[in-house]
């Protein structure tokens, strides 16, 4: 292990100068992913600030909505009277990620910063930009079962591994942050970026700003929704493909929807022009497949994870038809 100054925040303003004196400053919470890569030396912060004495650890209501703080677990959130009232979708898709162990720890704001599992990622034998910029890809001529093909590019094909982001994106939630310049808030579908020429850059928050919380908006979702993830085992896996679903049905006509995708793209992933063809439709299965197909346009394929394209295609469907009533 390599050394590093630890700094224990009392207060936000403390966490903010912490990390905005050293570029290479992370936040410590759960740690259920910071300390692996430390670990494995895939990063190497000069400074560690644990942020866990800090008051961002309450679920409030805000009107018809949910505000949450950043330093609420994973467990807590999921089980929380209000969100599986409120957004059963986020709920769902808390409990099928991770263990029961994992979940206890990880917090939000930690979950939101959940950097990839690809394999090439934190192997320092491989070649990888996001790891060391400007050093290639190894996943490109390798083993890509896991990959994305959705938001990729000739520098990264890295697949992003949050199932709660996936539901957050579908909610419309919004990002709280704090840093030097003051307090933002910042769209969840505009909080991650594609990996492009700079896949280094997973974010917009700029040096120093600290998520202190996600807001949930008012959601006419809660009656119809599902959250569906396809995995090579039944726990403690990530994501092959995997489909937050929500409908606003009047009848059996679709009013409003939101389709979001995990497993098999860069960043969450949002499929905006599979919900327009559905929107003013019949929830029926074939609508449904048009929407999966439509969801999928401009998918890329490299080796290994052709499979994904169909089966994510499928996972919309069978989200879209459990989340409508269906069976």
């Amino acid at each position: 292990m390599f050394p590093f100054k630890y700094v224990r925040a009392t207060d936000e303003a403390t966490a903010i100068d912490a990390a905005r004196a050293e570029r290479t400053t992370q936040w410590i919470a759960g740690g259920t992913t910071l300390v692996d890569l430390m670990r494995l030396e895939v990063m190497r912060p000069a400074v560690v600030v644990d942020i866990n004495p800090l008051p961002l650890a309450k679920i409030a209501a805000k009107g018809d909505g949910v505000l949450i703080g950043a330093m609420v677990r994973n467990s807590e959130l999921a089980t929380h009277p209000m969100i599986a009232e409120r957004y059963p979708l986020l709920a769902q898709a808390l409990l099928s990620g991770a263990s029961p162990q994992l979940r206890n720890m990880a917090t939000v704001g930690g979950n939101l910063m959940q950097r990839t599992r690809c394999p090439y990622f934190r192997d320092l034998a491989t070649a990888c930009n996001k790891r060391e910029p400007g050093t290639g890809c190894s996943a490109m001529d390798g083993y890509t079962r896991s990959h994305a093909v959705l938001g990729t590019s000739a520098s990264c094909i890295a697949t992003h591994p949050s199932d709660m982001c996936v539901a957050l994106v579908a909610l419309d939630a919004v990002i709280h942050a704090k840093g030097p310049a003051g307090e933002r808030t910042i769209a969840m579908a505009e909080l991650h970026t594609l990996p492009g020429n700079r896949p280094e850059v997973e974010n917009v928050l700029k040096p120093g700003e600290l998520i202190t919380g996600v807001e949930l908006p008012p959601s006419t979702f809660a009656k119809h929704s599902h959250y569906l993830k396809v995995r090579d085992r039944a726990s403690y896996a990530f994501a092959l493909a995997s489909c937050g679903a929500a409908l606003d049905l009047a009848g059996t006509t679709v009013r409003d929807v939101r389709i979001a995708l995990g497993g098999v793209a860069t960043k969450p992933w949002r499929a905006v022009a599979a919900e327009k063809a559905l929107v003013g439709r019949a929830a029926t299965l074939d609508n449904f497949r048009q929407a999966a197909v439509v969801a999928m346009d401009g998918a890329v394929a490299r080796g290994d994870n052709a499979f994904k394209i169909e089966l994510a295609r499928r996972t919309i469907v069978r989200a879209l038809t459990v989340a409508g009533g269906g069976s």
